[in-house]
């Protein structure tokens, strides 16, 4: 049995933020998120998260996440201490602890396996994550004998000259067996310059303790202020894109685009410059995304080009084109074989198969059928300054240019809308609606000139 405890109670003073740093954003997800995410591989029985500052917002932003508890460390008096909490809480429990910093968000899921796994095997009273670094300044060092067994743990703020020079450190990361933890937890003492309780001095009374180096140090990586931040999600970037392009899909300049690790792409998809893909968002094999487009949490189907647009919460069927300057938002699902073209903007509407607006409209609220053709500048009028009204347009319906449909309005299958039309009934099927003033010519009526009085006529 495995529980897994994660420490999220610190402020993170040099984030210069009310927010708790757990909670900032790395890739579309919080850190602690990302922490959270790292140990499904491992399948815990309990997942704890222990929080103080700000706690209350911590646990709201992890509300939809089945099976969490929470814990509150009323002050923050170091890591020891934020593990002394969970003694009522686990009091029956036996089996092993993994305990996680949810400020390391970039911990790979089979390197944790690897920790539980050497743990277990072992009978380990305790495992820790290790790293050997070029530069360990900031970080404990860990020291162990010849067959990694730990012998010391001495933090950075108390290391000596001599021990300074061993480049392996602490991650932060342990796997404990827990009733023998729970045993020693009491023991701890503030006996060192920032006067706060180290879980790391519990290893002075468990045995045996063993280390376990991660292959990759820059799995440790903890964020502090925003350049650890940008830090991190140019290494999660990297990792991502890596992952896609080993995968078949193009990346046209890759150091210019920004993909989300929730985001799915098939095979043959281009990425063009300067495009970036959030959240849960899926590409269909043979599309092309950009350039200078934003794809969120949207499907994309099969052979599809965005160019220079913007599409949020929808979604495009296959062999649809969209753009350039497209702007798809609010729940909307476009058919199979679409335009939608300059200068569009679609919000919470549904257009079928072989359907175009190529430029200039705006639809909201709207329902067009298949083979509609949205002339240039119509818009739908859905909004009377209080409510939100739907139209409904017909199969192979056409509007003229500069059309208004004042909704709720519905417009039948084969009707023509004449250009500069305000189109404020229902029109059947097969119909020519014309909703414009007549037409009127005036001849002679070109303004007569009128003399200035500061320059009279010559003579």
């Amino acid at each position: 049995m495995v529980a897994v405890a994660i420490l999220a109670a610190g402020r993170g003073t040099r984030m210069k933020s009310d927010l708790p740093k757990v909670l900032h954003s790395l890739g579309g997800r919080s850190l602690v998120e990302r922490v959270l995410h790292s140990c499904l591989e491992i399948d815990p029985i309990r997942q704890i998260v222990i929080v103080g500052y700000q706690g209350h917002l911590v646990k709201d932003a992890l509300q939809s996440l089945p099976g969490l508890e929470f814990v509150e460390q009323t002050q923050q008096l170091g890591t020891g201490h934020a593990v002394q909490q969970l003694l009522p809480h686990l009091e029956d429990f036996t089996g092993d602890l993994l305990v996680l910093n949810g400020d390391v968000p970039l911990l790979r899921p089979q390197t944790l396996k690897l920790l539980l796994q050497t743990h277990q095997q072992h009978q380990n009273a305790a495992t820790i994550l290790t790293a050997q670094v070029a530069n360990p300044q900031g970080y404990g060092r860990v020291f162990c004998n010849g067959e990694n067994l730990l012998t010391q743990i001495v933090e950075d703020r108390d290391c000596t000259p001599a021990q300074k020079q061993n480049r392996r450190i602490n991650a932060g990361v342990y796997c404990f067996n827990w009733p023998q933890l729970a045993k020693v937890l009491p023991q701890l003492q503030a006996n060192n310059d920032q006067q706060e309780y180290y879980l790391t001095d519990t290893v002075n009374y468990l045995d045996p303790v063993m280390a376990v180096d991660v292959e990759d140090s820059q799995e440790i990586l903890g964020i502090n202020d925003r350049k650890q931040l940008a830090s991190a999600y140019e290494i999660l970037q990297e990792r991502v894109k890596d992952t896609w392009m080993a995968a078949g899909v193009t990346l046209i300049d890759p150091a210019s685009i920004t993909i989300d690790d929730a985001v799915q792409l098939q095979p043959d998809v281009v990425i063009e410059p300067q495009t970036h893909l959030r959240g849960k968002t899926l590409i269909g094999s043979g599309s092309r995304i950009g350039p200078g487009s934003l794809i969120e949490n949207s499907q994309i189907g099969e052979n599809v080009t965005v160019l220079y647009s913007v599409v949020n919460d929808s979604i495009v069927g296959a062999g649809t084109r969209i753009g350039p300057y497209a702007h798809l938002r609010g729940h909307v699902t476009v058919g199979a074989s679409c335009r939608v073209g300059n200068f569009v903007e679609m919000k919470n509407s549904k257009m079928g198969d072989r359907t175009n607006v190529a430029h200039l409209s705006y639809l909201g609220d709207a329902t067009l059928g298949n083979r509609v053709n949205i002339g240039a500048g119509t818009i739908t009028a859905n909004y009377d300054g209080v409510n939100k009204h739907p139209t409904q347009i017909g199969d192979r319906t056409k509007t003229g240019s500069n059309s208004v449909l004042v909704a709720p309005l519905t417009l039948g299958a084969d009707v023509t809308v004449a250009a500069g039309s305000v189109v404020t009934e229902d029109v059947p099927d097969d119909c020519l609606a014309i909703g414009r003033a007549r037409q009127v010519v005036k001849p002679g009526w070109r303004l007569k000139s009128i003399p200035d009085a500061n320059f009279p006529p010559s003579v």
